[in-house]
């Protein structure tokens, strides 16, 4: 298994962003769950902002089909389903909104819990 150290200054990112969580009621125990976290290049996290996924994945989708870059350098649909898969974020995310958060932590914990039983398996 290769190792590749972190070479850009990065955040812990919100999947659906915690300003857009506390704006729609939700509360710190709901939306700091591990499920929702991801490491972010910082200067991606702040272009985010508190976006729904949906919106900024939308973003992420035009510029992976010839659009103008606005989220770090992925600019192919097949290097980003890589990416998500990588991350265990589920391909559900480009449509996302708030109502589908719950599901979003569902998915995700279900994909992590995967990727860590194969990787012990791999031991």
């Amino acid at each position: 298994m290769s190792r590749v150290f972190i070479t850009h200054k990065g955040d812990i990112h919100h999947i659906f962003p915690r300003d857009y969580l506390k704006k729609s009621g939700l509360k710190r125990g709901d939306y700091n769950q591990i499920a929702n976290y991801v490491y972010m290049q910082s200067e991606i996290n702040i272009k985010v902002g508190n976006k729904a996924p949906k919106d900024y994945f939308d973003g992420i989708a035009k510029q992976c089909s010839g659009g103008t870059i606005q989220y770090g350098a992925i600019s192919e649909m097949d290097v980003l389903k890589e990416n998500l898969r990588m991350n265990c974020i589920p391909e559900a995310i480009f449509e996302m909104r708030l109502d589908d958060y719950e599901e979003l932590l569902k998915q995700r914990r279900l994909l992590m819990a995967e990727k860590m039983r194969s990787y012990y398996l791999a031991l």
